[in-house]
Order: structure tokens, then C-alpha cells, then sequence
């Protein structure tokens, strides 16, 4: 289409696409609050990745996003799609990089040290407070799910046939792609 061969274009992805990787934060200021969930991307490379609850080969990818600036800020190392939330934030190097910074998470999430719901106990119901507490929490832990309803518009994040570290890649890339677009 281009005038380039499949090859040429493959090379050509293969330089730019690490460039164009969002860069990790070293440090966050004071007083941010971030989010974390887990997102699958099914993956054909089954080198890397499992079959998960959508019964598909796919890995799990850890993002964290910055509360206020709805801005990726750190993507996970992908792990094999069955591994569960709460061992993903662990292995995939995200709880590492974020540190102590106060995180929002789902109910995924338990013993992890991030804040998340209330849960009912049993045979009760939660107070006023905490169900008015679960409902603010749910409504800002909805823009994480909003950030990958935008990424996964990227047909490589539906179907993802790169091997090995291009999975990785292909996450960060895409992270740094919907930043530019937020920042625009």
C-alpha cells in the first residue's frame, strides 16, 4: 500500500515499537491516588499465555492509572491469563513500582494492602457509611475500566499474535498512544 515490502514494515515496527513504550514513574508526588486492575489480551503466543475465564489463550496485564489525570502510568509485566488479580499485582513488578503511593482496587484484591471495598459480613449488611463509602469508591474506580474500554478499541489488544515481549510492547505502546490522545 505504502510502497514497502511486509518485511520492511515488520522491521520498521519492531525499532519504533519499544521507542514509543511508555516509560515507567520512578516516584509519584504527595498525596496521589492511583488505580490498579488486571485486563486480559488474548494472546495466540502460547508460550506466555493460558487459558483464562474468557476461554481463550490470554495474558494478564497489571495498569495502574493516576486517579485524577485518568493518565496510564505503569503496565505490568503480562502474566498467563489464569493467574488471579491479587497474585498478578505482585509478580507482574507493579506493586514494586508503586510503592507506598495510595492505590484503589477492586475486590480482587484482598490482603494486598490496597484500598477496596467493604465487604458484607456474614449474615449482615454493611452500614450506612459503608455502603455510601462502597458506592464513591465504585464510581471512581469506573475510570480505570473506562481507560481499557479505550485501549482495547486497538485491534492488537482483541487478538495479539506478536510473540515474546511483543505483547509487552504492544501493552505499552497502546498505554502511551491513549495518553497522547487524553493530553490532546
Amino acid at each position: 500500500m505504502f510502497g514497502i515490502s511486509k518485511s520492511t514494515a515488520g522491521r520498521v515496527i519492531d525499532h519504533i515499537g519499544p521507542l514509543l513504550a511508555l516509560k515507567p514513574r520512578h516516584r509519584f508526588r504527595k498525596g496521589t491516588v492511583l488505580i490498579v486492575d488486571g485486563t486480559l489480551v488474548p494472546t495466540r503466543d502460547h508460550t506466555i499465555a493460558e487459558q483464562s475465564k474468557n476461554y481463550r489463550d490470554s495474558t494478564n496485564h497489571q495498569v495502574v492509572i493516576d486517579a485524577h489525570i485518568r493518565l496510564v502510568v505503569l503496565v505490568g509485566r503480562p502474566l498467563p491469563g489464569n493467574r488471579n488479580d491479587c497474585k498478578a499485582w505482585a509478580e507482574s513488578g507493579a506493586k514494586a513500582a508503586v510503592g507506598r503511593t495510595t492505590t484503589i482496587a477492586d475486590g480482587g484484591y484482598p490482603g494486598t494492602g490496597l484500598v477496596i471495598p467493604h465487604r458484607r459480613p456474614r449474615g449482615g449488611e454493611l452500614t450506612g457509611w459503608q455502603a455510601e463509602h462502597n458506592r464513591e469508591h465504585k464510581q471512581i474506580r469506573a475510570r480505570v475500566e473506562h481507560v481499557f474500554a479505550r485501549m482495547k478499541t486497538w485491534k492488537i489488544l482483541r487478538d495479539c499474535r506478536l510473540k515474546g515481549d511483543g505483547v509487552h510492547h504492544a501493552m505499552l505502546g497502546i498505554a502511551r498512544l491513549h495518553n497522547l490522545l487524553q493530553a490532546a
